[in-house]
């Protein structure tokens, strides 16, 4: 798809670059709706406390996509690959520098 073209909806593409002209596209409302509201001083618990912890943790892990076994398993192999050749990269890489230091330091 072209970046000319506009997309199914009818509105023009974003190419993620900056307006250079034109009006803004943050408007003074969409900025104040997402200033940060501090806490009132009389709020001794402003996350809610250890009590509303506790729910908002399970609700939280409810929403976790666990990975199957089969996923893990490959997980584990890849990882363990990347491992063995960043071993060999680095011990290669030290075996090297080591005999270059050795020869220049022998008379």
């Amino acid at each position: 798809m072209s970046e000319d073209q506009p997309n199914q909806s009818g509105g023009a593409r974003p190419t993620g670059k900056r307006q250079l002209a034109g009006v803004s596209t943050t408007s003074t409302a969409s900025y104040e709706a997402k200033k940060v509201t501090r806490p009132t001083p009389g709020d001794e618990k402003p996350g809610g406390g250890p009590v509303a912890f506790v729910p908002e943790v399970v609700s939280e892990m409810r929403k976790v996509i666990w990975p199957t076994a089969r996923q893990m398993v490959t997980y584990t192999v890849v990882v363990f690959a990347f491992l063995i050749i960043v071993t060999a990269l680095v011990s290669g890489v030290d075996f090297v520098v080591g005999l270059g230091v050795e020869k220049v330091l022998t008379p």
